[in-house]
Order: structure tokens, then C-alpha cells, then sequence
């Protein structure tokens, strides 16, 4: 990690501390453009503004995916206090942004909170396969 990176890196953080003094979850995430300048920066709001989904990453890859061209997001990257959970990941995904550098893993986050069980979500299908995939074909040529 090159000292510019780990300055971004902390940056992430500071934004974390700042999310869990405003009484939300310990979450901070900034965007950096191509030329290393930074582009936004986000904190969890989850709890003060009651929507949970309000990640700091999926705020800015929402952010990105309609602020951004193409040929800049592919070139941005996401510094960020944790490694992104699952809805933020695809959302980055899906934004186009080039990369993502995070502090904690989600391993490393699991060890620092209490072990709460989530319910597990039953999902059912694949179902009507037909119908469905007429609905989608040719949209993704």
C-alpha cells in the first residue's frame, strides 16, 4: 500500500468514527478519481435516517453509476472502512467502478461484533423458466 493509499485508507475511517458519533453504524467510504482526486465521501446512515440501505459504498456506486461516464468510473476506486457487504458488492459492481481498498475484512469485522444469528432467507425457484426468459431475451445483446 503506497502512503497515499493508506492517507485515502484513513480518511475511510475518520468518516467511520464520524457515522458512529452521529449514532450510526461504524461504516466511512470515499471515492477517488483517476487523477487521485477525491470525489465524494460518505458515512453509514442506516439508523439516523431509518433505511437500511444506507451504506456509505452503495450511496456512492448509486453516486457513480449517475455521475460518472464510463471511462472515468471504470478508473475510480472506492476506499472504504470494511470490505463491502454483499447488496454494496454488487452494486459496485454494477456501477462500473474500477476497484475497492478496505480496512477490515468481513471476516475480520465478524470478530469484533457479537454473534447474532441471521434468519436465513428461503429463496424458491428457478420456476417458469419460459415465461421468465422471454421477458429477457435479446435485452443483453
Amino acid at each position: 500500500m503506497t502512503p497515499v493509499e493508506e492517507k485515502l485508507l484513513r480518511r475511510a475511517i475518520e468518516l467511520a468514527v464520524a457515522a458512529r458519533a452521529a449514532g450510526d453504524p461504524p461504516f466511512g467510504s470515499l471515492l477517488v478519481g483517476p487523477g487521485g482526486e477525491v470525489l465524494r465521501e460518505e458515512r453509514n446512515t442506516t439508523v439516523t435516517e431509518n433505511d437500511i440501505t444506507l451504506h456509505p459504498e452503495l450511496k456512492l456506486a448509486r453516486w457513480a453509476a449517475q455521475e460518472l461516464d464510463p471511462s472515468t468510473a471504470c478508473e475510480t476506486t472506492m476506499f472504504t472502512s470494511c470490505q463491502p457487504c454483499g447488496m454494496c458488492t454488487g452494486a459496485i459492481e454494477r456501477s462500473g467502478l474500477g476497484g475497492v481498498v478496505f480496512a477490515l475484512s468481513t471476516e475480520q469485522l465478524g470478530g469484533l461484533k457479537p454473534a447474532i444469528p441471521a434468519p436465513a432467507v428461503r429463496l424458491q425457484g428457478p420456476a417458469l423458466f419460459e415465461l421468465a426468459s422471454a421477458a429477457v431475451k435479446g435485452y443483453y445483446v
